[in-house]
């Protein structure tokens, strides 16, 4: 045995795992087909799940569908609504150790960090509950060729589908199911196969609040069944959060069919250290955040481009506190980083480990399973320099703790270096001078940048350039992609405009 902990009571967090959540109620499914899921840390069976067939999507969409056209919800104010959203955080408040539990047991997240990101989730709920008082989903324009009043308004997009990767469902979902909610919409939320029950504790949230039927639907599919749910005629808008080979194909069938869609895809993010930064400031930066979710996090900072006079100097300085990177048990608070989510994301980190050296990289740090870990999809890890940026791994989206370091000749070839991926979610600039700070982030084609540290910021906004997606989450940005504006030309104004 290894010495990590065994905490697979999931009788006690998740009441239904045999069924879905649809109309209200928790309903049987429509066959017997399950879906195990395992505890990356002990490679032991954590919950089996309900494996959704096109029957109970088809069901799903046909709940979500009839509570649009024809119950209440959309017709509820926005202040009422949003009274709901913050029922949710209140109730995801309350159950903040469940809901960690599950996490790690999931997909191997430190319980540490699990307690310390949940926040964002929770953030959500209020922030968008704050919007309901805030928005301005009506507003008044002159008309100026007809008329004698112009409204502006913007109205729910219809029924969603919420599609939600293994990685980080409880701050996901808030972001996708928090906006949809107060614009109006109806929801299908389908769960990872690798990650369910955080899905299923907010079905029981749901439950609990007295969210009418049919406005949150749950169930969890693989991705055949995915599939349907994006090519269903009765689903208006599709968010997802995944990678980018997925978002591509569903991108294209939402395409052929002028359906609306969110993609919150992949990254392959840069660092740029300018000449007047300490090195072992940004590799204290760098470690810090490499461990966050063993890497399994799509804005991670992968590639690091610094000066080649101090290339040397800091690929040591980052492998010497990559070396320090306490890796074990999730649960126990002395740990900094855990397993991997998957066996097969092992597999994959350790090809592109490989692939690094095939292709000539320095291996600084790392690069192989913990001898002190005999079970459990656990890394160390890796830091590679002398990396070229046309190196697979300074190309392809590797997912796991692997940072790439990468020569430049000046400030200019960096941040063409910085630029030249297909990818452009997140990066940093590493200077002490705002001024000059502020100049590079603004050459740099990604979504976030940060300046100084590995950073984001949800609350304002979130997503990509380039492959790493189309549209925002967080903030305003967020909610928008959820409504559909309405121009309206009135000859007299309204009883609630003379107010």
């Amino acid at each position: 045995m290894n010495g990590v902990t065994r905490d697979l009571s999931s009788a006690d967090l998740i009441r239904h795992p045999d069924r879905f959540f649809i109309g209200g109620e928790w309903v049987a499914p429509s066959s017997g087909a399950t879906i195990d899921v395992i505890t990356p840390s002990t490679e032991a069976l954590f919950v089996t799940v309900a494996e959704a067939q096109e029957a109970d999507m088809d069901r799903a969409v046909a709940a979500a569908r009839h509570a649009f056209d024809s119950g209440e919800w959309r017709r509820l104010s926005h202040a009422e609504r949003g009274r709901y959203v913050r029922a949710l955080g209140d109730a995801l408040r309350a159950r903040a150790d469940d809901v960690v539990r599950i996490w790690t047991n999931e997909m191997g997240v430190t319980r540490t960090m699990g307690h310390g990101a949940l926040h964002i989730a929770l953030d959500a709920y209020e922030q968008y509950a704050d919007m309901a008082e805030t928005f301005p989903f009506e507003e008044r324009h002159p008309a100026k060729w007809g008329g004698s009043v112009g409204l502006l308004v913007r109205e729910p997009v219809g029924v969603v589908g919420a599609i939600i990767p293994w990685n980080a469902p409880p701050v996901l979902i808030a972001y996708k199911i928090a906006p949809a909610l107060l614009a109006g919409c109806t929801v299908i939320l389908k769960a990872s196969p690798e990650a369910p029950a955080s899905a299923l504790i907010v079905a029981e949230m749901a439950e609990q609040i007295g969210l009418p039927p049919g406005v949150l639907n749950v169930v969890t599919a693989d991705r055949a069944v995915s599939e349907l749910l994006v090519r269903h005629p009765d689903v208006d808008k599709i968010t997802f959060t995944g990678s980018s080979a997925a978002g591509k194909a569903i991108g294209a069938i939402c395409g052929e069919r002028i359906a609306r869609c969110t993609l919150e895809l992949g990254g392959k993010s840069a660092a740029v250290i300018l000449d007047d930064y300490d090195v072992d400031m940004v590799a204290d930066a760098i470690s810090g955040s490499a461990r966050v979710m063993t890497g399994q996090v799509c804005s991670s900072i992968t590639r690091v481009v610094v000066g080649r006079a101090r290339h040397d100097a800091f690929v040591d300085a980052l492998a010497d506190r990559f070396g320090t990177i306490r890796v074990g048990d999730p649960f126990a608070e002395t740990t900094d980083m855990g397993p991997l989510a998957m066996r097969r994301q092992r597999e994959r980190v350790e090809q592109y480990i490989e692939a690094g050296l095939a292709g000539g990289a320095r291996l600084a740090c790392g690069g192989r399973r913990p001898t002190s870990l005999d079970r459990g999809f656990f890394i160390e890890p890796t830091v590679f320099g002398g990396v070229s940026n046309d190196a697979t791994i300074a190309r392809e989206e590797i997912f796991g703790p692997v940072i790439s370091v990468i020569p430049a000749d000046d400030e200019a070839q960096a941040v063409a270096i910085a630029n030249d991926t297909v990818f452009g979610l997140n990066a940093s600039v590493f200077t002490n001078d705002p001024d000059r700070a502020y100049s590079v982030m603004r050459e740099l084609r990604s979504g976030t940048v940060g300046h100084n540290g590995v950073r984001g910021d949800f609350s304002i906004a979130f997503g990509g350039f380039k492959q790493s997606g189309i549209g925002r989450e967080g903030g305003v940005e967020g909610l928008l992609p959820f409504l559909e504006s309405k121009t309206m030309i009135m000859d007299g104004e309204p009883t609630h405009l003379r107010r």
